[in-house]
Protein backbone atom coordinates (compact mmCIF):
# COMPACT_ATOMS: atom_id res chain seq x y z
CA UNK A 1 0.00 0.00 0.00
CA UNK A 2 1.59 3.46 -1.04
CA UNK A 3 1.03 7.03 0.23
CA UNK A 4 -2.13 7.10 -2.78
CA UNK A 5 -3.97 3.96 -0.83
CA UNK A 6 -2.71 5.28 2.22
CA UNK A 7 -4.83 8.65 1.38
CA UNK A 8 -7.58 7.00 0.35
CA UNK A 9 -7.80 4.72 3.21
CA UNK A 10 -8.28 7.61 5.57
CA UNK A 11 -9.51 10.22 3.52
CA UNK A 12 -12.06 11.20 5.86
CA UNK A 13 -9.44 12.08 8.38
CA UNK A 14 -7.58 14.23 6.25
CA UNK A 15 -10.78 15.99 5.47
CA UNK A 16 -11.99 16.33 8.77
CA UNK A 17 -8.61 17.65 9.96
CA UNK A 18 -8.02 20.54 7.11
CA UNK A 19 -12.05 21.24 7.88
CA UNK A 20 -10.75 22.02 11.48
CA UNK A 21 -7.67 23.30 10.44
CA UNK A 22 -9.51 25.67 7.79
CA UNK A 23 -12.12 26.51 10.71
CA UNK A 24 -9.06 27.78 12.98
CA UNK A 25 -8.14 30.12 9.92
CA UNK A 26 -11.17 31.70 9.89
CA UNK A 27 -11.98 32.11 13.60
CA UNK A 28 -8.08 33.59 13.30
CA UNK A 29 -9.05 36.07 10.62
CA UNK A 30 -12.11 37.04 11.93
CA UNK A 31 -10.58 38.02 15.35
CA UNK A 32 -7.56 39.59 13.81
CA UNK A 33 -10.59 41.76 11.64
CA UNK A 34 -12.05 42.61 14.63
CA UNK A 35 -8.61 43.63 16.59
CA UNK A 36 -7.90 46.03 12.88
CA UNK A 37 -10.99 47.32 12.89
CA UNK A 38 -10.52 48.42 16.86
CA UNK A 39 -7.06 50.05 16.20
CA UNK A 40 -8.57 52.23 13.07
CA UNK A 41 -11.03 53.30 15.08
CA UNK A 42 -8.88 54.48 17.70
CA UNK A 43 -6.34 55.73 15.23
CA UNK A 44 -9.10 57.62 13.69
CA UNK A 45 -10.00 59.43 18.10
CA UNK A 46 -6.30 59.80 17.42
CA UNK A 47 -5.60 61.86 14.79
CA UNK A 48 -8.94 63.51 14.42
CA UNK A 49 -8.55 67.31 13.97
CA UNK A 50 -5.15 66.90 13.28
CA UNK A 51 -4.26 68.06 9.57
CA UNK A 52 -2.16 65.54 7.58
CA UNK A 53 -3.44 63.45 10.32
CA UNK A 54 -0.50 60.52 10.42
CA UNK A 55 0.76 59.23 13.85
CA UNK A 56 4.18 61.61 13.44
CA UNK A 57 1.71 64.54 13.32
CA UNK A 58 -0.43 63.20 16.15
CA UNK A 59 2.57 62.76 18.19
CA UNK A 60 4.55 66.33 17.45
CA UNK A 61 1.38 68.00 18.38
CA UNK A 62 0.86 66.58 21.47
CA UNK A 63 4.41 66.76 22.97
CA UNK A 64 3.75 70.85 21.98
CA UNK A 65 0.74 70.61 24.21
CA UNK A 66 2.80 68.46 27.00
CA UNK A 67 5.71 71.26 27.04
CA UNK A 68 3.40 74.38 26.91
CA UNK A 69 1.28 72.76 30.40
CA UNK A 70 4.56 72.04 31.74
CA UNK A 71 6.14 75.66 31.20
CA UNK A 72 2.65 76.65 33.03
CA UNK A 73 2.93 74.35 36.05
CA UNK A 74 6.67 75.79 36.49
CA UNK A 75 4.58 79.19 36.09
CA UNK A 76 2.38 78.43 38.56
CA UNK A 77 4.72 76.97 40.66
CA UNK A 78 6.77 79.65 40.87
CA UNK A 79 3.89 82.30 41.73
CA UNK A 80 2.33 79.75 44.36
CA UNK A 81 5.79 79.49 46.34
CA UNK A 82 6.03 83.40 45.64
CA UNK A 83 2.43 83.72 47.71
CA UNK A 84 3.09 81.04 50.40
CA UNK A 85 6.59 83.03 51.55
CA UNK A 86 4.48 86.37 50.92
CA UNK A 87 1.93 84.92 52.90
CA UNK A 88 4.09 84.28 55.99
CA UNK A 89 4.50 87.68 56.67
CA UNK A 90 1.17 89.10 56.60
CA UNK A 91 -0.90 89.35 60.08
CA UNK A 92 -2.55 85.73 60.25
CA UNK A 93 -2.40 85.59 63.90
CA UNK A 94 -4.70 87.38 66.02
CA UNK A 95 -4.91 86.85 69.90
CA UNK A 96 -7.51 89.34 72.14
CA UNK A 97 -7.91 89.24 75.31
CA UNK A 98 -10.46 91.72 77.83
CA UNK A 99 -9.60 92.36 81.27
CA UNK A 100 -10.35 94.84 83.98
CA UNK A 101 -7.26 96.77 85.56
CA UNK A 102 -8.82 98.51 88.35
CA UNK A 103 -10.70 97.39 90.92
CA UNK A 104 -12.96 100.17 91.34
CA UNK A 105 -13.96 100.65 87.43
CA UNK A 106 -16.51 98.39 86.28
CA UNK A 107 -16.34 95.63 83.54
CA UNK A 108 -13.68 94.24 81.54
CA UNK A 109 -13.12 97.65 79.65
CA UNK A 110 -9.77 97.27 78.69
CA UNK A 111 -7.99 95.03 76.37
CA UNK A 112 -4.76 93.61 74.63
CA UNK A 113 -4.53 92.62 71.47
CA UNK A 114 -1.91 90.83 69.79
CA UNK A 115 -1.60 90.91 65.96
CA UNK A 116 1.52 88.81 63.93
CA UNK A 117 2.60 87.01 61.37
CA UNK A 118 3.14 83.14 61.23
CA UNK A 119 6.48 84.05 62.44
CA UNK A 120 5.61 85.85 65.70
CA UNK A 121 6.52 89.47 64.22
CA UNK A 122 3.78 92.41 64.62
CA UNK A 123 2.88 94.29 67.22
CA UNK A 124 0.69 94.28 70.58
CA UNK A 125 -1.85 96.97 71.15
CA UNK A 126 -3.16 97.45 74.68
CA UNK A 127 -5.77 99.99 75.87
CA UNK A 128 -5.68 100.60 80.00
CA UNK A 129 -9.50 102.04 80.94
CA UNK A 130 -10.18 103.47 83.85
CA UNK A 131 -13.33 105.94 84.89
CA UNK A 132 -10.77 109.19 83.53
CA UNK A 133 -9.10 108.82 80.19
CA UNK A 134 -8.20 105.47 78.56
CA UNK A 135 -4.27 105.08 77.40
CA UNK A 136 -2.75 103.30 74.83
CA UNK A 137 0.13 101.42 73.97
CA UNK A 138 1.52 99.57 71.55
CA UNK A 139 4.53 97.31 71.41
CA UNK A 140 6.33 95.62 68.32
CA UNK A 141 6.84 92.11 68.46
CA UNK A 142 10.06 89.98 66.77
CA UNK A 143 9.89 86.52 67.36
CA UNK A 144 6.73 86.75 69.83
CA UNK A 145 8.93 88.97 72.15
CA UNK A 146 9.56 92.43 72.74
CA UNK A 147 11.81 94.29 73.43
CA UNK A 148 9.72 96.26 75.78
CA UNK A 149 8.51 94.68 79.06
CA UNK A 150 5.19 93.15 78.60
CA UNK A 151 2.38 92.72 80.91
CA UNK A 152 0.62 89.49 81.92
CA UNK A 153 -2.35 90.12 79.74
CA UNK A 154 -0.59 90.95 76.78
CA UNK A 155 1.69 87.69 77.39
CA UNK A 156 -1.36 85.93 77.50
CA UNK A 157 -2.70 87.84 74.42
CA UNK A 158 0.58 86.69 72.64
CA UNK A 159 -0.40 82.99 73.97
CA UNK A 160 -3.55 83.11 71.98
CA UNK A 161 -2.04 84.72 69.12
CA UNK A 162 0.17 81.65 68.76
CA UNK A 163 -2.26 79.01 69.51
Amino acid sequence: MGLNGWVMANIGWIALVLAAVAGAALGLAGWLAVRLSRSEQRYARLTTGIDGADLQHVLDAHVTEVRSAMDCVKELDTLARGLERSGRQHMQRVGFLRFNPFRDAGGDQSFSLALTDDEGNGFVLSSLHSRDASRIYGKPLAGWNSPYPLTDEEKQAIDKARQ
